[in-house]
């Protein structure tokens, strides 16, 4: 199988390349290395049948000729984490939506199969937990900015389906839950990869809000395993899967977890949403995945847990020495 990774030098994309080719697959990432990084394919260059091509997914010259010689097309390129949407809306806007319609439709020219990325925050203001693949979407007002992602990537589902339904562009769309791993930076807002690194470096743990809103995370390893299986299940095509990990955990035990992980002495303090993002920003209390669709269809099952997660972020997070503060020896569960 060839496959080509839109978006493959970001966290979720780097991971899932090696994933493939652990399977002697042929793999080429496409990635303008906006939100990306090339340290994160540094150690697959060079391994047979992997080859990495710097460009948007805009430049469709370049797309088009990638998506030709593929197989199947992951498309993860997007505008990533809260911070970034936030401070950034218009290229939130435009990247999602844009980058998806150019991918769409050169693909459509070939039908190759599309697996399209969206996001488990297209749910937006629902309360019925757990979220179904199914459930009305309820998002907040287009003059709070905080909704601007969840509408693109909402557009993107939406797009991608009428593909299936119009010309029978073979497409599955996933809607991944706060996927955590090794090379995830907090740079754009990510809580856990952000809690570590204050806790190694003995800086204050921030929690946002009261801290009692909760969140399941997934393992990126488990993610990737389920996109690589309904990349070839031809049952997936025309429908849309949640990837997740039902396992629920407020912000606020996510941060005394990552300070007994990691043996800190930082203070966990409380920062008000209007301080942290801007005034009138909008939160969901719970965000709980419905995941029996994708086990149903593909055996998957969550490896994982949260103290698991946390400890390999941990244990791949690297501070410099003079940054790091002298701590207690971590807790062992």
């Amino acid at each position: 199988m060839r496959y080509l990774i839109t978006g493959g030098a970001g966290f979720i994309g780097s991971h899932l390349a090696e994933h493939l080719l652990g399977f002697g697959a042929s793999v080429t990432v496409l990635d303008d290395i906006s939100t990306g990084s090339l340290d994160n394919i540094a150690h697959l260059r060079g391994r047979p049948g992997f080859d990495a091509v710097v460009a948007s997914v805009e430049e469709e010259s370049v797309l088009g000729d990638l998506v030709d010689r593929a197989d199947v097309v992951f498309h993860l390129a997007a505008a990533v984490g809260v911070k970034l949407i936030i401070e950034s809306p218009v290229r939130t806007i435009f990247t999602n939506v844009h980058g998806t319609e150019v991918v769409l439709k050169l693909a459509d020219k070939g039908k190759k199969r599309v697996i399209v990325t969206s996001t488990s925050e297209v749910y937006g203001k629902s309360n019925c937990c757990p979220f179904r693949e199914d459930d009305d979407l309820i998002l907040g007002p287009p003059t709070k900015g905080r909704w601007s992602y969840a509408c693109s990537k909402a557009i993107d589902e939406f797009l991608a389906i009428a593909y299936w339904k119009e010309s029978k562009l073979p497409v599955t769309v996933v809607r991944p839950f706060n996927t955590v791993g090794p090379r995830q930076t907090g740079r754009y807002g990510m809580v856990v990869p952000t809690f570590v690194r204050q806790a190694l470096l003995g800086e204050p743990i921030t929690v946002f809000g009261d801290g009692g809103q909760s969140r399941c995370f997934i393992h990126v390893q488990d993610s990737v395993w389920a996109l690589a299986k309904l990349a070839v299940e031809p049952r997936a095509i025309g429908e849309i899967f949640n990837i997740g990990n039902p396992e629920e955990i407020t912000i606020g035990d996510l941060a005394a977890l990552v300070k007994e992980e990691t043996g800190s002495d930082s203070p966990i303090v409380h920062v008000p949403y209007d301080q942290a993002y801007q005034k009138g920003f909008e939160d969901m209390p719970r965000r709980v995945p419905d995941i029996s669709k994708v086990a149903r269809l593909t055996g998957f099952e969550p490896k994982h847990g949260i103290r698991d997660i946390v400890r390999d972020v941990v244990r791949t997070t690297i501070v410099r020495p003079a940054e790091r503060l002298p701590l207690r020896p971590a807790k062992l569960a």
